[in-house]
């Protein structure tokens, strides 16, 4: 899928950077191009992407301090000069947008919704969201504006893939100090999505492309990606429990986001050498997928690469009734308990449609 991303705010930009720089060192060409937007401009400084720093007339480049309502509202501004700056980027190649943003900050969740919003109504191709959601212990702040900017992005986006920042996380380890290893994590699933039939070694027996990816997302809502990979023997017929467990690990353990078992559709791609991987295997691994997702809406195919692994990667789209996103929902609400004014419950109004949209 060739597509360009548009990384809002601090951790919309680093992982932008991070897919870019994924793609480009992979030599796929799923990404096109990227621009970074933030309304703090010692944020953007340090970027390898071209960027736009916005609200400069209501913050003076230092940042919107947590506050969404005020990051939607700058953002709607100068959501204008934003589109001019992108338009370059968005040429007929492009397959697809992606909006990528952390949710939990005050310039990516309050303006990620403005900037899908805008893209969807000027381009005819899917406009995506890729939100990262906060950790356990980032703070009540960041769960409330999660909980609205979520509800805002999965209304306006096409499809919203979810990616945990719990998920890579080292055990007492710090959400800054795991920043690299995490975005180096979410760029890997995210970028072998994009890369899916695009520049790989090799001849698929049964390809998949970009079209799959599209159907996959088409379940709308939220989704999830999940990769794993094992060591592989040079035949083939060696490898069917290979492939097998590599499917299994990618779903049960390294999905990016954690318990997301039930979906309303999935995809499978087997990467490899085409002379290892196990076309039984495969198979097997879709069935066992279709079983434990519960959708009867399950693609496969292959990923040729040039390797002595087997990797599989899991693509779940319709993810809503995950375990993970009650948990992140259930913080919300702890959160909104926890403050001292009296605020709408963010998680409540998420399913119950209470909650003030950002637009």
């Amino acid at each position: 899928m060739k597509a360009v991303l548009l990384g809002v705010g601090q951790a919309g930009g680093m992982l932008a950077t991070a897919l870019a720089e994924f793609d480009a060192d992979a030599g796929y060409g799923a990404v096109l191009d990227a621009l970074a937007v933030n309304t703090a401009a010692a944020d953007l400084d340090p970027l390898p992407l071209d960027t736009v720093l916005v609200g400069q007339s209501r913050v003076n480049g230092h940042g919107v301090g947590g506050d969404n309502e005020l990051g939607a509202e700058v953002m709607e501004e100068d959501a204008v000069e934003v589109l001019d700056s992108l338009a370059p980027k968005v040429t007929a190649d492009a397959e697809a947008l992606f909006v990528v943003a952390g949710l939990g900050g005050g310039t990516g969740s309050g303006g990620a919704p403005i900037l899908v919003r805008e893209l969807s109504r000027v381009y005819d191709v899917p406009v995506y969201a890729l939100g990262v959601l906060p950790g356990r212990d980032e703070g009540a702040m960041y769960q409330v504006n999660a909980g609205r900017s979520l509800k805002t992005l999965v209304r306006e986006a096409d499809a919203t893939i979810l990616l945990d920042n719990d998920a890579w996380r080292s055990s007492g380890e710090s959400v800054e100090g795991g920043y690299a290893a995490i975005n180096a994590s979410m760029a890997k699933r995210v970028g072998l999505l994009l890369a899916a039939g695009e520049s790989v070694e090799g001849v698929a027996e049964s390809v998949v492309d970009t079209s799959e990816v599209i159907n996959t997302l088409r379940a709308g809502g939220m989704a999830a990606v999940g990769f794993a990979s094992a060591p592989a023997a040079e035949d083939a017929e060696e490898n069917v429990t290979t492939v097998m467990s590599a499917v299994r690990s990618a779903m049960m353990t390294g999905m990016s986001l954690p318990n997301a078992t039930d979906a309303d559709a999935a995809l499978v791609a087997v990467a490899g050498d085409p002379d290892r991987i196990s076309r039984k295997g495969a198979e097997k691994a879709r069935k066992w997928l279709q079983e434990e997702t519960g959708s009867m809406q399950v693609r496969g195919g292959d990923f040729p690469l040039e390797s002595d692994r087997v990797a599989a990667l899991v693509f779940l789209g319709g993810v809503e009734r995950s375990r993970r996103v009650d948990e992140f929902l259930e913080r919300a609400r702890q959160a909104v308990r926890d403050e001292p004014e009296e605020r709408p419950d963010p998680a409540d109004a998420f399913r119950n449609d209470d909650l003030d949209d950002l637009l």
